[in-house]
């Protein structure tokens, strides 16, 4: 492995409470080296911030961007259904290209194979003309969840893939298939914890963040609003993280709407920060002693 830790970011769903330039600031302030920023909103009556180039909004985060150090990898969130065109991603691609990021995140919601390869090399052409690369995610829930299901229409479609500790673990994913994975199709390594089995319901907060909605099931209700921090529950971690390419970088990406109660946006932000750090610091002692 390399002798310097892959650079550390923390993904917008962390701090889900916090506009794109409070999570730059709160960022910087806990220590993190890059942001991911929603430009687009996720769940059915999310708050939409307005980060259209140009925008104040958009603006300010360059501003605090410029004055902290930080840089934005990706942005998100876009669903690739069976109707999805150049009308539901031009305007998160143009925000995403304002503020300098690298990958867009989306998901596969068209169950068709062929259409949904076609929809993302046609969002490939377009986001590489601005500089962005498309990262597939799987996820437990959505009809494409693992990555030997969602690597193929990756590489057809010539983008990448976005991995994520969470839907590794509930979708089915192994180890395996995360190291059989070129390193060009992982761009970035999203990191939590959570219980090794998946509860049978969770007790959530009655009040959210930015609208949100969680009324599906507990897989959702997990990744959603219920995951752990790095290091704080069963999963293995430690493995995962000599499973990627050296050097990947990794984007803390851990909602927890319960322990966030209790916590300001900068103590949970800088519990997660150090809790990612010291894992890379101890998958990369484990692979010395090997």
């Amino acid at each position: 492995m390399t002798t310097r830790l892959p650079d550390v970011g923390v993904a917008h769903l962390t701090l889900l409470g916090l506009t794109p330039p409070e999570v730059v600031t709160t960022a910087a302030a806990a220590g993190f080296d890059f942001v991911g920023l929603r430009v687009q909103a996720v769940t059915p009556g999310e708050h939409q911030y307005p980060m259209a180039p140009g925008s104040p909004m958009s603006k300010e985060t360059l501003r605090r961007l410029d004055e902290t150090g930080l840089s934005v990898r990706d942005v998100e969130f876009l669903s690739l259904g069976p109707e999805t065109t150049a009308t539901d991603w031009s305007p998160a691609l143009e925000a995403g290209a304002a503020l300098g990021a690298s990958t867009i995140s989306v998901v596969g919601v068209d169950p068709d194979r062929s259409r949904l390869t076609d929809t993302l090399a046609a969002l490939t052409a377009d986001a590489r003309a601005v500089g962005i690369v498309p990262t597939l995610e799987p996820i437990s829930y959505q009809p494409w969840s693992t990555v030997a299901a969602t690597a193929p229409i990756a590489r057809a479609a010539h983008a990448a893939l976005l991995l994520d500790a969470t839907h590794l673990h509930r979708g089915g994913s192994s180890l395996s298939d995360v190291r059989a994975l070129e390193a060009e199709l992982v761009p970035c390594l999203q990191i939590c914890d959570g219980p090794r089995r998946l509860p049978e319901r969770f007790d959530v907060p009655d009040e959210l963040p930015l609208g949100m909605k969680v009324d599906g099931s507990p897989l959702q209700v997990e990744a959603r609003v219920l995951r752990d921090v790095p290091g704080e529950g069963e999963f293995d971690l430690i493995e995962l993280l000599r499973s990627i390419p050296d050097g990947t970088p990794v984007s803390v990406e851990a909602p927890n709407a319960v322990l966030q109660q209790s916590l300001s946006p900068l103590e949970f932000a800088k519990r997660n920060c150090a809790a990612v750090r010291g894992l890379l610091a101890a998958a990369r002692e484990t692979a010395h002693v090997r």
